[in-house]
Parts: C-alpha cells; sequence; structure tokens
C-alpha cells in the first residue's frame, strides 16, 4: 500500500513547490494540502486528485475481482 501523504510530499519537495503554491495551483486551501501530506482521512476525493494533477501523478484503480478475468 502507497502512504498517499508521503507520495504527495516527496513530489511537491521536487517539484520545488512550498503546500501554499501547491494549493493555489490546484486551487485548494492550503490546509487541505497539509492534511493530504498527513493522510488525513476526512479530505474530499475531489481536492486529492486536484493536488495529484498538479504533481503530474496518475492513479490507477485494480479490483481484485477482475485480474484473473
Amino acid at each position: 500500500m502507497v502512504d498517499l501523504g508521503l507520495l504527495v510530499k516527496s513530489h511537491r519537495k521536487k517539484a520545488g513547490l512550498t503546500q501554499f503554491e501547491l494549493a493555489n495551483l490546484a486551487d485548494i486551501g492550503k490546509t487541505t494540502v497539509f492534511d493530504i501530506e498527513k493522510n488525513k482521512e476526512t479530505v474530499r476525493w475531489s481536492n486529492i486528485l486536484a493536488v495529484l494533477r498538479v504533481l503530474n501523478i496518475e492513479v490507477e484503480f485494480k479490483s481484485p475481482l477482475t485480474e484473473n478475468v
């Protein structure tokens, strides 16, 4: 399992962005970026997707029910 908060934080730092700058680029609040990086469960999925888009992180979902089909 991937630590989403750590993934976002490391990509943000590699991009040379502060939490505030990332929040502005994703059009969300700075606190939301902080919450994502701390793996808070209350963050809206749309806000997580906005951050991932800015950082060029692709998400792929796989269902164990369809792996052997």
